[in-house]
């Protein structure tokens, strides 16, 4: 039997860290347990190298679409070679060192929880007053035949792969979709995504989808709709799936990019009591399951972007603290770094009025209306949608698709949370020349 803790922390991912460090910092002894690196999903497979992937042929794109420049040239083995910096070579020495320093134990390996205060890992025993579950997610792959018999890629092997396929068929049109499309076509691959709904990035507004397929197409990207892949089978090195109209696509390599689900199996929920809720782990607004367990980030289901799951870990480890604080999830940014950006915060227009809001909406043409993507490229890009409530006179939702998107989208997002009134934000003044005048220009064509 170990010597107790306060706290111990399953799962180091992004929001593991903010928890732990939270707590190691307010004075608490605690444990983490870690079954692969300490950093988690975000730091080595999924959010640091896709921008770091990225962000190369966005500067080769972006020289391309400014005036008087040339076109830089494209060293994939440089690219490479930084992605693996950034990611650390997928080695956690320094983090595990790191946290040890700061007198936490650091155990590896699959944690689960053995019953209240206990936690098993490799056949020892941790105890703790808290627990916190912090297990993250795990990729969805759909049932399609035959895919075992195909190289399959998930966002693990297309974000460290030091290879680019001829040919990549992309199973799924949300955000790792859209990205993985866009930097392995100019890096020089022929990619077809196939998305089985209507739209892409079907969790935002239908026009925000049309957009990103208009952009993806003008770059090549051969962009499927409404349809399934049902049939995988190999043709020599390479694979033909089969799509569920008859249509058959050809490719050397399938990229899983379906959404992601809880990790929530074996981590011992029926020990302490605890059951799903439609799949989902029950927190209240402090993150709490039950007496003493905690859980934070994609294994709540809540939203399973990194910076929640960085949130919640402020949250969690403040309660245990002893400081009330309790998540409000209103405006969450949600940003996929595409070339433009598309960002979103709140609700959409159908989840407003869904929710009986008298919803205004306004959308502008940045280009129309402001001298920033002017000054910014030849031939200007931009879309901003803003959701608001008649009623209250507030701003409810808002999307952009345009340059640097992700970065001005936190206005709106701060508007949102905050319950800010639009004769408020109408009275701001923004810096000229800059994107973020586009909000004065939206927030005049409200009919409120």
């Amino acid at each position: 039997m170990a010597d107790g803790y306060d706290v111990v922390v399953i799962g180091m991912g992004p929001g593991g860290e903010v928890a732990a460090s939270r707590l190691i910092s307010g004075g608490k002894r605690i444990a983490v347990v870690e079954r692969e690196l300490i950093g988690g999903e975000c730091g080595y497979w999924a959010c640091i190298p896709s921008k770091t992937l990225l962000r190369p042929p966005e500067v080769r794109n972006e020289a391309r679409r400014a005036f008087g420049t040339d076109t830089p040239a494209l060293m994939l083995e440089e690219v490479f070679d930084y992605r693996d910096y950034m990611i650390r070579h997928l080695d956690d020495a320094a983090q595990v060192e790191g946290y040890e320093k700061q007198g936490a134990r650091v155990f590896k390996g699959e944690g689960r929880i053995a019953g209240p205060g206990r936690v098993e890992v490799n056949g020892e025993t941790i105890e703790a007053g808290h627990i916190i579950l912090a297990t993250g997610s795990e990729p969805n792959v759909p049932p399609i035949k035959g895919l075992d018999e195909v190289t399959v890629w998930t966002n693990r092997e297309v974000t460290t792969s030091r290879e680019v396929p001829g040919r990549a068929l992309i199973v799924g049109g949300g955000p790792n979709g859209i990205e993985a499309a866009q930097w392995l076509t100019r890096f020089g691959s022929e990619v077809t995504i196939v998305q089985s709904a209507d739209h892409l990035i079907n969790r935002e507004d239908a026009q925000v989808g049309e957009l990103a397929r208009k952009y993806l197409e003008e770059e090549g990207v051969r962009v499927l709709t409404g349809r399934k892949a049902v049939r995988a089978r190999r043709n020599g090195e390479a694979a033909t799936i089969e799509l569920d109209d008859g249509t058959q696509v050809e490719a050397d390599v399938v990229v899983v990019a379906a959404g992601r689900t809880p990790r929530t199996e074996g981590i011992g929920l029926e020990n302490v009591g605890i059951e799903l809720q439609d799949g989902r782990l029950p927190i209240d607004d402090r993150c709490r399951l039950a007496e003493g367990v905690w859980a934070l980030g994609d294994v709540t289901g809540v939203a399973l972007f990194t910076h929640v799951a960085k949130y919640q870990g402020r949250i969690v480890a403040d309660n245990i603290l002893g400081r009330e604080r309790r998540a409000d999830y209103r405006g969450i940014p949600r940003v996929v770094f595409s070339d433009p950006e598309i960002a979103a915060c709140g609700l959409t227009e159908e989840q407003a009025r869904a929710q009986g809001i008298d919803a205004a909406v306004a959308t502008v043409d940045l280009a129309k209306v402001l001298a920033r993507p002017y000054t910014y490229e030849e031939d200007p890009r931009g879309t901003l949608s803003l959701v608001a409530d008649r009623e209250h006179g507030v701003l409810v939702g808002a999307w952009a698709v345009a340059p640097l998107a992700g970065e001005w989208i936190h206005e709106a997002a701060l508007a949102i949370r905050a319950e800010i009134p639009i004769e408020k934000l109408l009275d701001s003044v923004a810096q000229f020349p800059t994107y973020s005048e586009a909000y004065l220009q939206a927030l005049e064509k409200l009919e409120l």
